[in-house]
């Protein structure tokens, strides 16, 4: 059995608790206007021309690069495990991204079954838009789920993602009846999902859900705009800059209701 992933990230401090290797998965269901993977929106590995980014930009020609890589979980593991004596240490773990990890459900769960077998905490970041039977069948063997909230508005969802947002949804909410396992992911960007009423409305939804272990609430990363730029892709939002810190600090108060505690992650 094969997955498709297209990175690899150690000693990430910001996917879960403690020191994390964050895997990520190639392939996602979701075309946000924002995304800051954009390499990882088609599932199979593809060659695509990149921009030469430093000092010598201007006199450099675009060079090729193979985006996506297949493992066996014998080959990913070998790669997870390296980083367990800092897992151990921190309270850390891995965490599966993308793309969405749960695209690739069989590949998943076998990796899963193996980090367990390993004694490695586990974490899966996702978007939400998969079948809740995917859910189902990984949830014994994840301790935790990152999962991401951007718009209620299921119009603005459409627009800005390319998806309706009413399975992402009715996941959250089944996820939080079966247990205490969920951070939610509150990406901010500027003009579309930190605004007032959307942020007002997301603290509403979750009034009525229970179990939310935590909710990180994400300052927009300005790296995004330079992967565009070197993948070739194109950028449907320009030029956005990351919120000052009063303005982070007034998003948090938002959330001051739901007895949960809330946190800014970079």
């Amino acid at each position: 059995m094969n997955g498709i992933i297209f990175d690899i990230k150690r000693f990430a401090l910001h996917d879960g608790p403690g020191i994390r290797t964050t895997v990520f998965f190639k392939g996602c269901p979701l075309n946000c206007w924002w995304c800051h993977n954009p390499e990882s929106i088609r599932t199979l590995p593809e060659k695509v021309k990149v921009n030469p980014i430093g000092t010598f930009q201007q006199s450099c020609k675009q060079d090729k690069e193979i985006i996506g890589k297949k493992y066996t979980v014998s080959e990913l593991m070998t790669e997870i495990v390296k980083d367990k004596i800092f897992y151990d240490e921190s309270g850390g773990g891995v965490t599966f991204s993308g793309g969405e990890p749960l695209l690739q459900i069989n590949f998943l769960t076998e990796v899963l079954k193996s980090c367990k077998e390993s004694g490695i905490n586990t974490a899966i970041d996702t978007s939400g838009f998969v079948s809740a039977n995917y859910f189902n069948k990984v949830y014994e063997f994840t301790d935790l789920f990152l999962f991401d909230l951007k718009l209620t508005d299921d119009v603005l969802h459409k627009k800005f993602t390319g998806v309706s947002n009413r399975i992402i949804l009715d996941n959250l909410k089944m996820l939080t009846e079966q247990g205490n396992k969920l951070i939610i992911r509150i990406p901010l960007i500027p003009g579309v999902t930190d605004t007032e009423k959307n942020l007002s409305d997301i603290s509403s939804f979750l009034m009525k859900l229970k179990n939310i272990h935590e909710i990180n609430l994400l300052p927009y990363n300005e790296i995004a705009e330079s992967k565009y730029k070197r993948f070739n892709k194109p950028a449907r939002l320009r030029n956005l800059k990351t919120q000052d810190e009063e303005s982070l600090n007034e998003m948090k108060c938002y959330f001051s209701n739901l007895n949960t505690e809330v946190s800014l992650r970079g």
